[in-house]
């Protein structure tokens, strides 16, 4: 079960031209349960560091975080549910932007890397 989620999860990273390499770790916890997580290099030299815990009887996961960074390693984004910022109406779920904290719903994967791919071709505009 968890491996398919692996599986499941590498599959995404081949949709995208856009990335450059990636690493990933896995920790199998159970037949259920498992840690994935690791470093994608996009083509732009931005980075992206995340991290999930998933039980695949679970529809959400329980606990993720997506950082997205220049490669400078200056923050673009960062989606998690750490138990923080109980202010925010989606809370755990939020998105910490420059010098805020957003609403956030729990992304997936793929919601994240459209995200960046979307970001590159905007910067990639004469007026981006």
């Amino acid at each position: 079960m968890i491996e398919a989620y692996f599986e499941q999860i590498e599959g995404i990273l081949r949709e995208f031209a856009n990335i450059r390499s990636y690493t990933l770790t896995k920790r199998v916890y159970s037949r259920q349960q498992g840690y994935i997580g690791g470093t994608i290099i996009f083509e732009n030299g931005h980075r992206l560091e995340f991290m999930e815990v998933k039980d695949t009887d679970s529809i959400g996961k329980l606990k993720y975080r997506y950082q997205c960074m220049t490669g400078l390693h200056e923050l673009i984004f960062r989606y998690d549910n750490a138990p923080h910022h109980q202010e925010i109406l989606t809370y755990p779920h939020h998105k910490h932007i420059a010098n805020a904290v957003l609403d956030s719903h729990e992304p997936i994967l793929r919601d994240i890397l459209l995200e960046i791919a979307l970001q590159e071709r905007r910067s990639a505009l004469p007026n981006g």
